[in-house]
């Protein structure tokens, strides 16, 4: 059994292209197949038979993980779920292939565990299946107690020696993310590849993007534009538009250093990761050292724009009519989702035609009764959609936004008094219960107050320009349905379509109740 750990050494990953002839350098050892391959001469050279192989590639020994206990609580552990399954085969005697199993091999004892936890399961193993685990070097003995002892304190020893490497490691990140050195492996999208110099084609794209999303373009419309002309990601892939959220939610793009935060939640037993802004001692923001793409204000009003939820609009559906998922039955509350369905040929309409219909009764949908025309309803779709677009522009271009965000200096106090008391916190003159109370209230402060400036941002950014001609963005050429639908779901949550009587004649627009999203 072989054990890889983060810590440098040689990996793990065959990156080897068996088809090119070359020379092997250092790079080609890799150090599973080496233990592998010790482990098989030490057992055939004592007369063993060597019958399989627990692998546990780019699993830690060492780091513990939150996880969810039994009895519900939360505690931390090291997940190593191969480590526990070959204990358990070996219980049992039967390897994971089905061969017999008599003992586990590995090639030294840090190999086996670095965590006292897992060091006592192994113990109990050995000690109540009398099943042997031994390592090539001769330092691991479970077998007599002067041997467990040793084992006890040469895993403690190594246990010590990873908690020395992680905080040296924590610091040495720490030390760049306050200079804002840029670290990572892949570059970022806008930037060459020493992560400094930008790229001006991929900065342009960005700052572009960005205009149009502040003057009302969709993210899908982005997403579209760029795999149309060929502009891929820094990796080579098309663009998403989870991709580009995910790249414009990067405060790096308006010069400020991140760095990632996990949050736990005890209900689900999950962990989250999000990316935030790095502030140093005194509650400022990290500056990068590296060019930057936006102005602060756009990164703000950009992810104004994103919200803290997911994004409506996405466009990515198989969905082949544009208000499939909008139109609702208004009959007698019945609310069902209308359906598409193509005319017969034989009713007189031209190739293609179809209508949107309530499904009937049958289905246990919906009521059957109402039923509009398909490519009529689509009109004046685009019609709603338009008019409310210009309707919000003639809004924004109308409203004067102050020169200065009025509650700047209220944002300002806040943070200062978050800095006061995580002072307070270090030098204990408060308690942990009352820090923590506290900071949970100053935090929500600056939350809203930030959200309201990154709003106050966006309106000032875009009565600044000209906003999106939806009606020129709706017929451009090129545009896909998805592009049209995730127009319109930003502006309808829902489109009632009301019944009408035998022999009556109404107004398609007469029939039609819009529900607008909120902004």
């Amino acid at each position: 059994m072989s054990t890889e750990e983060a810590e440098g050494e040689l990996s793990s990953d065959d990156t080897l292209d068996r088809s090119v002839p070359r020379f092997m350098t250092g790079r080609d050892i890799k150090s599973t197949e080496e233990q592998e391959r010790d482990g098989r001469r030490f057992v055939e050279s004592r007369g063993g038979r060597y019958v399989h192989t627990y692998m546990e590639p780019d699993t830690s020994a060492w780091k513990r993980r939150r996880v969810r206990l039994p009895d519900g609580s939360t505690g931390y552990r090291v997940v190593r779920p191969v480590f526990e399954g070959a204990l358990e085969d070996l219980k049992r005697g039967t390897a994971a292939n089905g061969e017999p199993i008599d003992g586990l091999i590995v090639y030294d004892i840090d190999r086996l565990t670095r965590d006292p936890r897992h060091l006592e399961d192994a113990i109990e193993t050995v000690e109540h299946y009398h099943r042997p685990i031994i390592d090539i070097t001769g330092t691991l003995d479970l077998l007599t107690d002067n041997g467990r002892a040793m084992a006890r304190v040469v895993v403690a020893m190594a246990n010590k020696q990873s908690a020395d490497t992680a905080r040296r490691v924590r610091r040495n990140h720490k030390a760049r993310r306050d200079r804002g050195i840029p670290v990572g492996g892949t570059r970022p999208f806008g930037w060459q590849a020493d992560k400094r110099t930008l790229n001006p084609t991929e900065a342009e794209c960005i700052r572009d993007a960005v205009k149009r999303l502040i003057l009302g373009a969709d993210w899908h419309a982005i997403v579209a534009d760029w795999n149309r002309k060929g502009i891929t990601t820094s990796k080579g892939n098309p663009w998403t538009w989870i991709g580009l959220r995910d790249m414009m939610r990067n405060p790096r793009l308006c010069g400020y250093r991140s760095h990632v935060v996990s949050e736990f939640d005890p209900e689900t037993g999950r962990e989250s990761r999000h990316m935030t802004i790095a502030h140093d001692d005194e509650g400022k923001p990290v500056t990068g050292q590296w060019t930057a793409i936006l102005k602060v204000a756009e990164w703000e009003a950009v992810n104004e724009i994103i919200g803290d939820g997911p994004m409506r609009g996405g466009g990515h559906n198989a969905r082949v009519y544009l208000a499939s998922g909008i139109l609702r039955c208004g009959k007698d509350d019945c609310g069902a989702l209308l359906r598409a369905m193509k005319a017969a040929p034989s009713r007189g309409k031209p190739e293609g035609y179809f209508y949107y219909v309530c499904p009937a009764k049958t289905t246990g949908r919906g009521c059957g009764g109402v039923k509009v025309g398909g490519p009529e309803t689509d009109e004046l779709i685009r019609k709603i959609v338009v008019t409310k677009y210009e309707e919000e522009a003639a809004e924004w271009q109308s409203v004067k936004a102050p020169q200065e965000w009025p509650k700047k200096a209220e944002l300002e106090i806040v943070r200062e008094d978050i800095v006061d008391l995580k002072d307070a916190r270090r030098a204990r003159k408060i308690s942990a219960e009352r820090y923590y109370s506290d900071l949970a209230e100053y935090e929500a402060d600056e939350q809203r107050l930030k959200k309201e400036r990154n709003a106050w941002q966006r309106q000032t950014l875009a009565s600044q320009g000209e906003p999106v001609d939806m009606a020129e963005e709706w017929s451009r050429d090129g545009v896909t349905l998805a592009e049209r639908r995730s127009y319109v779901a930003r502006t309808l949550t829902a489109l009632v379509v009301l019944p009408v009587g035998s022999g009556r004649r109404v107004l398609l627009r007469d029939r039609m109740v819009p529900v607008y999203c909120k902004k």
